[in-house]
Formats: structure tokens, C-alpha cells, sequence
């Protein structure tokens, strides 16, 4: 673990209303700035923190106890640490797992993430409760000597989350694939707007040829890879501000290609159908969010990351405002009746704003992909009587 001078130690938590918290560098000296979230998640920090969706994003961990475990090179979600800044309230200062490679400290310092500990997050957690989540800065080594008013101005500075498209921050630049695993029953072209490696890895697991393509594809360089379905995965950022993505999945539902699509994935269905997206006062972030599937009553509890949600009316289907046919709501969050998931009833297409792919957990929601697995199957082979006939 890296080790602190007593030059660096200091550091500062700054939030938007003036609010401060003192506490003690963690990772990387310097100056950060992004949107204060927490997270309530009591495991799987790895997996928070490689999470494309936490681009731009300062990230309170609610769980005291962080970095127990270490870091390790089987658990990561994607290549590096997203997140704009991490703020924990005591971080282990010894590592104890036998997958250890290295400290949670350690890659902090190698990927420049600044952080801070030895503060009250439930504090924090509180503040950001009440008057709902806000841009906020650290400030470590000789940035937190800083005026406060000097601080304090710079967070009021830095952009807010609500307008910002961070799709071509996160994404490939490149196309790439990922073979099927055992019986091969078709290509899905998966459009990585911040996607995750658990969610490529259970598409591979069904049968699936996973063709990654960068976000700026186009519809027809993706209709040249031939899929036969198509995947919008997770990502950070306001979707109110993906109008190109929204038509480009229009296109995709007119083609009558199968369609899932997971968080991100789900606003932007939202706003292809013609329904509206807003932000939450706070977001939904963890991985204990209870979420009722409308269709069977089951409750399931799901693992969530978003700050933003699909305003699509609650109860009986209603009509697509876009003209795609009938449109239920197919899962509500029991918390706050918050949209869970979409699905259309006219053509092949369902979404969910939470994460079935979840590591470290739960798997409450993992059928989800099997359900995808199955309307491809039943759409090819609608696609083969229609041939024979």
C-alpha cells in the first residue's frame, strides 16, 4: 500500500452547497471534480469502480469497511477505474484474500483516481439524501491547502451530469468479438455505451456471437455485421443528450430486430418509444433494491446504478407514443414505483433499468438473458415459416 507523508495526508470533500468534510488522502494527490453519488453496496468495490457507468461521477461507498480484499485481475468490469473520485470512510491497511495482486490504494495511484478517507460517509449519505445529489470536488495534497472560496468555486464551474454525453468517453473505439459458447444460435450486435464484462460474458454464455461496436456505428455499418439481435448495454451520462442513439435504435425497431437493452439501455427504449427520461433527486445505487416483476408478482432484489429513469405511465399497456404498438411497464422499483423495465407488446423489444449481469451479486434477475435468448429463437423461427410459406 502506498504510504502517506505527512506533507499529502490532508484532503478535503467539498460538496456543491458549500458543505465540507475533512478527512485523509487515499489514491492518487491532486484535484477532482463530478456528480457526488453513494453507493450502498457492501461488496464487490472492484466492480463499482471499473463500472463505465461511474464516468463522471464521485462515488461514496455507505459500506465503512473498503479495500479488505485488495484488487485482483479476475474481477474488473472493464479495463480501469472510471469513477472521478472515491470516497470511503476507513480503508484497510492490510489486504487479505489470496486473489489479491495488489492493494485497493496501490491502483487507485496507478489509474490517478482521487480519493479520500477517514470521513463520516453516512454523513455524507445523508446530505446528498436530503437535498439530492450534487457536483462536488476533492482536494488532496497541496489542493487542499487551497482557498475555500477558490474550491468552492471551481466545483461550481465543473459541468453538471444533467446534458452530458459520456457514450464516447466509455466506448470501444473499436469493434471487436467475443465467440458463443457451446451451440451457436446467432450474432447480437451489443452497442457499448460503458457495457460490462459480465454482461458480454452471459450473452456469450447463450449462444451468442457478441459483436462489441463502438457508439458511433452507424445503422447500416451495423446491419452489415448480420445480427440477429441487437444490445444496448449500461453507460454514464444524461440520455436526454443520446438523440443519435434514440435514432438509431428507432431504426432497429423497425427492422424488426430483437432488441434488449439493460440501464442505459432501457432510458434510451424509453425515449425511442416516445416516452420522456428525468433525473432522480438521488439515483438508485447497490446492489439490494427490490424490484417487482408486474407480469408474475415475483420480487426481486436487483442490482442498480443510474441516476436518471423512464417516465412511462404505471398499470394497464398504453399506446407508443413513437408508433411501435402497446408498451407495458414490466418492472417497478417498490421503494419509489420508479420504472424498472419496459416491454413491448407489438414487437420484439424489452429493456431493464437495473443490472441481471450483476457482480458481485445478486443474480436474482441473471433469467433475464435467458428470456433475450428465447425471443431470438422464436423470432428466427417466425423469420423461417414466414421464408417457407
Amino acid at each position: 500500500m502506498a504510504l502517506d507523508t505527512a506533507a499529502d495526508t490532508r484532503a478535503v470533500l467539498v460538496l456543491e452547497d458549500g458543505t465540507r468534510y475533512t478527512g485523509r488522502a487515499y489514491g492518487a494527490r491532486g484535484r477532482t471534480f463530478g456528480e457526488a453519488v453513494f453507493a450502498t453496496g457492501m461488496t464487490g468495490y472492484q466492480e463499482t469502480l471499473t463500472d463505465p457507468s461511474y464516468a463522471g461521477q464521485i462515488v461514496v461507498q455507505t459500506a465503512p469497511h473498503i479495500g479488505n480484499t485488495g484488487v485482483n485481475e479476475e474481477d474488473p468490469e472493464s479495463a480501469r477505474i472510471w469513477v472521478s473520485g472515491y470516497v470511503v470512510r476507513d480503508p484497510s491497511r492490510v489486504v487479505s484474500n489470496y486473489r489479491a495482486t495488489a492493494s485497493l490504494d496501490d491502483q487507485l495511484v496507478t489509474d490517478g483516481i482521487v480519493g479520500i478517507s477517514g470521513i463520516d460517509t453516512r454523513a455524507v449519505t445523508r446530505r446528498l439524501r436530503d437535498a439530492g445529489v450534487m457536483r462536488a470536488g476533492i482536494f488532496s495534497g497541496a489542493d487542499a491547502s487551497l482557498p475555500e472560496a477558490d474550491q468552492l468555486a471551481l466545483i461550481r464551474d465543473s459541468a453538471t451530469m444533467t446534458g452530458q454525453n459520456l457514450s464516447g468517453t466509455v466506448s470501444t473505439a473499436v469493434a471487436y468479438t467475443i465467440p458463443a459458447e457451446g451451440d451457436r444460435i446467432g450474432s447480437v450486435a451489443v452497442l457499448d455505451l460503458g457495457v460490462k464484462n459480465s454482461t458480454l460474458n452471459y450473452l456469450s454464455a447463450r449462444g451468442f456471437d457478441v459483436n462489441v461496436v463502438p457508439q458511433t456505428i452507424t445503422f447500416e455499418e451495423l446491419l452489415a455485421t448480420q445480427p440477429s439481435a441487437v444490445f444496448f448495454s449500461n453507460g454514464p451520462g444524461d440520455p436526454g443528450a443520446s438523440d443519435r442513439h434514440v435514432e438509431l435504435l428507432q431504426s432497429v425497431l423497425r427492422e424488426g430486430l430483437p432488441f434488449f437493452g439493460i440501464c442505459f439501455g432501457n432510458q434510451l427504449l424509453g425515449r425511442a418509444l416516445g416516452y420522456g427520461t428525468y433525473k432522480l433527486p438521488f439515483g438508485h445505487r447497490g446492489i439490494n433494491q427490490p424490484v417487482v416483476d408486474v407480469t408474475s408478482g415475483r420480487t426481486e432484489i436487483t442490482s442498480h446504478n443510474h441516476g436518471f429513469a423512464v417516465d412511462a405511465p404505471l398499470g394497464e399497456p398504453t399506446e407508443s407514443p413513437a408508433g411501435f404498438g402497446l408498451v407495458e411497464v414490466s418492472h417497478v422499483n417498490l421503494n419509489d414505483n420508479v420504472v424498472e423495465g419496459l416491454n413491448a407488446l407489438d414487437i420484439p423489444a424489452f429493456s431493464v433499468q437495473y443490472h441481471p449481469e450483476a457482480a458481485a451479486g445478486p443474480h436474482d434477475s441473471n433469467y433475464l438473458f435467458d428470456r433475450f435468448r428465447d425471443m431470438v429463437l422464436a423470432n428466427q423461427a417466425r423469420t423461417t415459416d414466414k421464408d417457407s410459406k
